[in-house]
C-alpha cells in the first residue's frame, strides 16, 4: 500500500460516526442524482466560509447541492436544517468556485434529503 493510501485508510477510521454517516447519506445522493443523469463536476468544495457537499451538471445548469441526512424528522428533519445562514454560506461557496473556474454558466441550488430511508431531491431551493 502506498504512503498516500494507507494515510487515506488511517483517516477514514478517524471519522466520528456521524461523519461517517454523512459520507454515506453523500455517497447515496450522488448515486440517485447520476441515475438521474447528472454528471459529477467535484465533491466537497470548501472555501473560507462555505462548502458545497457535491457540484454536478446536468444538460443546462451547473448544480450545487446541499446533502442533509437525518434519522428521524425530529426538529423539523433534514430540509428544515438548511436554514438561511447555512443558504448564505452556500451561494457564498458558489460565487467562490465560479470565481475559480472564471465561467458564469447557468447555476442552480438543489438540496437532497435523507431522513430514514426516504430520499427528497428538492430543486431550486435558493431562487
Amino acid at each position: 500500500m502506498t504512503e498516500s493510501g494507507w494515510l487515506a485508510k488511517r483517516l477514514a477510521t478517524l471519522r466520528t460516526p456521524q461523519q461517517r454517516s454523512g459520507d454515506e447519506g453523500e455517497e447515496r445522493a450522488l448515486a440517485h442524482l447520476q441515475a438521474a443523469g447528472l454528471r459529477l463536476v467535484q465533491r466537497s468544495f470548501l472555501c473560507k466560509g462555505g462548502e458545497i457537499d457535491l457540484i454536478m451538471r446536468d444538460q443546462t445548469h451547473l448544480v450545487f447541492v446541499e446533502v442533509r441526512r437525518r434519522a428521524h424528522g425530529r426538529f423539523g428533519g433534514a430540509v428544515a436544517s438548511v436554514t438561511p445562514t447555512k443558504q448564505r454560506r452556500m451561494v457564498h461557496a458558489a460565487q467562490v468556485y465560479l470565481q475559480k473556474i472564471r465561467s458564469q454558466p447557468a447555476c442552480r441550488f438543489d438540496l437532497v434529503a435523507i431522513e430514514g430511508e426516504e430520499l427528497i431531491w428538492l430543486k431550486n431551493i435558493i431562487s
